[in-house]
């Protein structure tokens, strides 16, 4: 019987304490069915298209974790095939901790959160850079955007899950919200002028009362 890919994030541990917890049967289930997705679907597509924030987990080799948050334009991490993801590595503050994370320890993690719709996605994978392709570095920056990318990350997925929506905030972009507001500013702009030529249109015929 082949192993289940979520066995890459439910251990014997995590599998005891979800027994104990009393949700064991519920994965076994999934379990049954192979886990979670392992190939890059059109409907993990669609949400990289709307993402343009993710959180870049990786570990030393002697286990010690580092999080590091990465962004651009929507869309900007992309999926090159089937199990491939990558993404410009822009200019930041030079510490490079996930480059030295990523050299002695491949192992990594994508945190996706999408707080407009609430949805967020774990992916799993193997990572490493890429520093002498210019001709993939320039097709994964995203054109237009002022920033210089120092090399390219590529993420062979392993496994991916979307989680519930359960206590995730709703919180709008501010793009979004400007752009909301600015549709709203423009038609009360539009009702107030239509509003005084009727006021004024009700005043000429009192006059002529």
């Amino acid at each position: 019987m082949s192993t289940p890919s979520s066995d890459i994030a439910f251990s014997p541990s995590v599998k005891a304490i979800q027994e104990r917890r009393g949700s064991r049967a519920a994965y076994a289930k999934q379990e049954a069915r192979g886990g979670f997705e392992v190939a890059i679907t059109p409907d993990l597509e669609r949400f990289l298209g709307e993402i343009d924030t993710a959180y870049f987990a990786t570990a030393n080799a002697a286990g010690q974790p580092y999080a590091q948050h990465r962004g651009g334009p929507k869309g900007f991490i992309k999926a090159l095939d089937s199990r491939t993801l990558g993404f410009a590595d822009f200019a930041g503050n030079r510490q490079y901790v996930t480059l030295g994370n990523l050299a002695e320890n491949d192992r990594a993690f994508l945190f996706l959160m999408d707080y407009e719709n609430r949805r967020r996605v774990k992916i799993w994978g193997r990572a490493r850079t890429v520093e002498d392709d210019a001709d993939l570095i320039a097709r994964l920056t995203p054109k237009g955007y002022k920033a210089r990318a120092e090399q390219a990350i590529l993420l062979t997925v392993e496994a991916w899950d979307a989680n519930c929506p359960q206590h995730i905030p709703r919180k709008i972009d501010a793009e979004t919200a400007a752009a909301a507001i600015h549709r709203l500013e423009t038609l009360i702009a539009a009702l107030t002028v239509e509003n005084a030529a009727l006021r004024d249109a009700l005043l000429d015929q009192q006059k002529i009362r």
